[in-house]
């Protein structure tokens, strides 16, 4: 077996057998492979795309391709969830504490945001003391102790995706389904949980423009967990507008506080509690409603924001931020950014609005780039609002007044005003089950 006569195969619209996937994920794993026979695969793979069984294959090749999360020390059901990315995604602060208010175990690894959309380590870190690299056996004690604990990712978990990924970034070949399903779900299956929930965003503010298209997506990944013995279900839900009214990283923290405390955004809660829910119903709680009233006495009899306070004291930060938000970082310089006209908003183009918040120092164009933890945006309107001349549209913060003016006219870009609402759009257009 060769990688030229796998190449050949796909090209040809051939099916590969999981023998050669797997030696495909061993080759994509190995430095010594060039470039240019991957970056041909995936051409063809592209073109002439995967059935489900190669997707699952593939998936699991990657998934074993390097390090396992060995969660095998974790008492109870693990539970993961991961969102496609979005603007103000900050859910998995808030799932994670529901669910593990209501006994699931959280054992999660996260990301760093890059480009538009934002990452939960870079949020968590904005917390003072808060770690979010931790050794296997402390990482295992903390989710035994507290039912949560939310890490960066670590070890050599999936190298053959993390090359295939790169490639696939500068071959044009990233708007692939089986492609990007087989990429994110390698990592959840290598992360070890039980129950999968995914967040399947769709619209202006993420890389699925419709709900067919994300519901195409879902659809795979939801396949590809439950054939590799996950339980697995998604949610496709609306990024047209950003999630919530703060956009950033510690922003966002004070805004899963409010959230947690009672007192969040009607859209954010509302999500949250359906995720948390659905993880529920897959680990065995019971059904969908019965669930959905557990994971909201969760967030009203405060356990949740119990769980949060644990999380962030096990995890070495200061555990009274959850009670006193106003200790997290705050932004040296602020501006405000105010209507023109009366009308409605009736549009927000959400990756130039996930772009401005980068543009004010919140995310970063490269892996390497320094985050500023108070930066960000708070949003006053929304979609469908009403809006007058003078009213507050945003808010935007920086620790370098002079990144405003270019955040501020990529912001002013973002909006579409006209005479006449909008009917309601759901914020919840679906859901995947197994």
């Amino acid at each position: 077996m060769t990688l030229t006569e796998i190449i050949r195969k796909k090209r040809d619209r051939e099916a590969l057998t999981a023998a050669e996937l797997d030696y495909v994920a061993r080759a994509a794993a190995d430095p010594k492979t060039p470039d240019y026979q991957l970056s041909a695969l995936l051409m063809a793979m592209y073109l002439n795309g995967l059935d489900t069984r190669e997707t699952v294959d593939l998936t699991l090749a990657m998934a074993h391709s390097g390090d396992m999360a060995d969660l095998s020390g974790i008492r109870g059901v693990k539970a993961d969830k991961h969102s496609t990315g979005g603007v103000g995604d900050k859910t998995t602060l808030i799932v994670a504490p529901i669910a593990a208010a209501c006994g699931l175990k959280v054992a999660k690894m996260s990301g760093r945001g890059l480009g538009h959309t934002g990452g939960t380590v870079d949020k968590l870190e904005s917390i003072p003391g808060f770690q979010t690299t931790l050794p296997p056996d402390a990482f295992v004690d903390a989710v035994n102790r507290t039912g949560l604990c939310v890490i960066g990712q670590s070890g050599d978990l999936c190298p053959a995706d993390k090359r295939l990924y790169a490639l696939r970034d500068v071959t044009e070949t990233i708007d692939s389904i089986p492609l990007i399903a087989s990429s994110i779900m390698s990592k959840k299956l290598a992360g070890g949980a039980d129950v999968i929930v995914l967040d399947v965003k769709c619209g202006s503010g993420a890389f699925m423009k419709t709900p067919e298209s994300a519901r195409a997506m879902a659809k795979c990944m939801v396949a590809i967990g439950s054939n590799a013995g996950k339980k697995t279900a998604a949610l496709i839900t609306n990024m047209d507008r950003p999630l919530g009214n703060c956009i950033g990283n510690a922003i966002e923290v004070r805004e899963a506080i409010g959230v947690l405390s009672g007192k969040g955004p009607a859209d954010l809660e509302t999500l949250c509690t359906a995720l948390a829910a659905k993880m529920l119903s897959l680990a065995g709680a019971g059904d969908d409603a019965h669930c959905l009233f557990l994971a909201k006495d969760a967030l009203q009899s405060g356990a949740a924001k119990e769980k949060f306070a644990a999380m962030i004291s096990g995890q070495g930060g200061d555990p009274d931020v959850a009670a006193h938000p106003e200790k997290l970082p705050v932004a040296r310089y602020q501006t405000q950014i105010t209507a023109d006209r009366d009308g409605f908003l009736t549009a927000m183009e959400t990756r130039q609005i996930g772009e401005a918040c980068a543009l004010l120092g919140a995310g970063r164009q490269t892996k390497d780039d320094v985050i500023d933890p108070a930066a960000g945006i708070r949003l006053y309107k929304k979609t469908g609002d009403p809006v007058r001349r003078g009213d507050v549209l945003a808010e935007l913060f920086a620790g370098d007044e002079a990144l405003l003016p270019a955040a501020k006219a990529r912001f002013c870009d973002a909006l579409t005003f006209g005479e006449t609402a909008l009917n309601e759009v759901p914020l919840i257009f679906d859901t995947v089950n197994a």
